[in-house]
């Protein structure tokens, strides 16, 4: 059954907080990822198509979303066992709100990841705008207390700035989904299938307020400017296979919700209204990104305004709409697994360095070969170098952009690209190759270490799939990204 896809990893994340056994806490979380692996491969054999009830189902846009989110947990299951072991002799203590758990802090990190992968399941296969809006906030409860893992005082302030902004923004979503309530006269079902088919008797006035608030709330969890005030300071606190999920994952079910109220404008005949919205919001959020970039001292917190970059190209692509939108589906999955790689390299670099300063570590491809490779990797596959995927999508957006006729939005697309390449190029290029400044900053004792395999096999594998998509897409593999845009309406 479908709903299994959340009930399974729901039920090992409760047990992973009263079983004891560090071992099999771990166990839980392999079982959790492998089991999520091929209950949505099973998913994909047998074809996406919504459910008979109101409630779930999987649509092309929502198994997208859910292959995303599987894949990238599984790469982060196998780092986290060999994270955790490492730092097993570590004696911290974490609370959920107030609640403190008396068992170890890892078990509620594991529960915690577990839940997460659920909550975040949840979203993807949620027909209903308030089922979709519950899961939202779920995601928000159970992966606050991952942020502050560590319980060092920047880490719990992240926390705390996470749940109060994204807290605020999913109020302003609950208020959208009354707007559309009210759209439909209080006939209409909030389920996606009756909103769509019944669009045209919707009250347009309530439908773009209902847009207007959902994009504002879902935008802050989307981390969308200028309502991404709690990003960079999450993205940077957290342990690093903490960032990978919330970028790579969480970023993508916020968007989710976007792009379901943007299908449904657009089955009402206001998708240029949604759409222009989400065009301006898209380039806004690009060109913050930039600013932020330019001098950046903190790699792991240019890590987080690279995904505010890239929101707003998801977001500009789709609201071009057609082969632009197209493209924003492939750049969903490009995006994701590509910072996971650049936030689990991040974490091997700051256990190596001891150091987020970016003046702090310097000849990385020396001190530690693997980990060089790869975040020289990352850098040219975020920014949008070939060969790598996210190349390919952002030209698909860009040749979508031009059919449209939108030159002068492709002109600041490029733009802004341009500048975001440029300055991380002057942070990432000297971490790689540069010489210390002084023997403080080189590590000696790590030199030529050769990295663990649970770091190396997750991240090489993360890169041969970006890798591979840049080289060839498979006829089925475009066609499916196509028909998740079609999901949008308007194509």
């Amino acid at each position: 059954m479908l709903i299994s896809i959340v009930l399974i990893p729901l039920a090992l994340g409760l047990l992973a907080l009263v079983i004891p056994g560090k071992g099999v806490r771990r166990g839980f979380l392999m079982i959790g990822a492998i089991s999520h692996g091929i209950m949505t491969m099973v998913q994909a054999l047998q074809k996406a198509h919504p459910a008979a009830g109101i409630w779930i189902g999987l649509d092309a846009a929502g198994l997208l979303f859910l292959s995303i989110t599987s894949l990238l947990f599984l790469a982060v299951a196998v780092y986290t066992v060999g994270y955790l072991g490492r730092d097993s002799d570590r004696k911290v203590r974490d609370s959920v709100e107030g609640f403190l758990f008396q068992n170890e802090p890892e078990a509620v990190f594991i529960s915690c990841l577990l839940l997460f992968l659920s909550s975040m399941s949840m979203v993807c296969i949620s027909r209903d705008m308030g089922l979709l809006w519950v899961a939202v906030e779920a995601t928000t409860l159970v992966s606050a207390p991952l942020i502050s893992f560590h319980s060092h005082h920047r880490s719990l302030e992240a926390r705390w700035k996470y749940l109060l902004i994204c807290s605020v923004g999913i109020a302003v979503a609950l208020l959208g989904n009354y707007f559309l309530a009210f759209a439909g006269h209080g006939k209409t079902h909030l389920n996606l299938d009756n909103l769509i088919k019944g669009a045209a008797t919707l009250d347009h006035a309530w439908l773009k307020a209902a847009f207007l608030m959902l994009l504002v709330g879902y935008g802050t969890k989307m981390g969308m400017a200028p309502m991404h005030t709690w990003l960079p300071d999450a993205h940077s606190e957290s342990p690093s296979m903490v960032s990978a999920l919330l970028s790579g994952a969480l970023l993508n079910c916020a968007f989710l919700g976007i792009f379901r109220a943007h299908s449904v404008l657009s089955a009402a005949g206001l998708g240029v209204f949604s759409g222009e919205l989400l065009v301006f919001f898209g380039m806004f959020s690009m060109a913050v990104a930039a600013a932020f970039m330019i001098r950046q001292t903190d790699y792991k917190r240019m890590l987080a305004y690279s995904s505010i970059e890239h929101m707003g190209i998801m977001a500009l692509g789709l609201g071009i709409g057609g082969l632009a939108a197209t493209g924003a589906m492939f750049h969903a999955l490009n995006h994701s697994m590509t910072k996971g790689v650049l936030f689990l390299v991040s974490g091997q670099m700051l256990f190596t360095y001891g150091s987020k300063k970016t003046e702090n570590v310097r000849h990385v491809i020396n001190t530690t070969p693997l980990t060089g490779i790869l975040w020289l990797s990352g850098f040219l596959a975020i920014t949008g170098a070939p060969p790598f995927g996210p190349f390919m999508s952002e030209v698909t957006i860009l040749k979508g952009m031009l059919q449209s006729g939108r030159w002068a939005v492709a002109a600041g697309y490029l733009l802004v690209l341009g500048i975001i390449f440029i300055a991380m190029a002057r942070i990432v290029i000297p971490m790689a190759f540069g010489l210390p400044e002084s023997n403080e900053t080189f590590v000696p004792s790590l030199a030529n270490k050769r990295e663990p395999l649970w770091f190396a096999v997750p991240a090489m594998a993360l890169v041969a799939v970006i890798l591979a998509l840049g080289l060839y897409i498979p006829g089925f593999v475009w066609d499916f990204f196509g028909q998740a845009a079609a999901v949008a309406g308007g194509f």
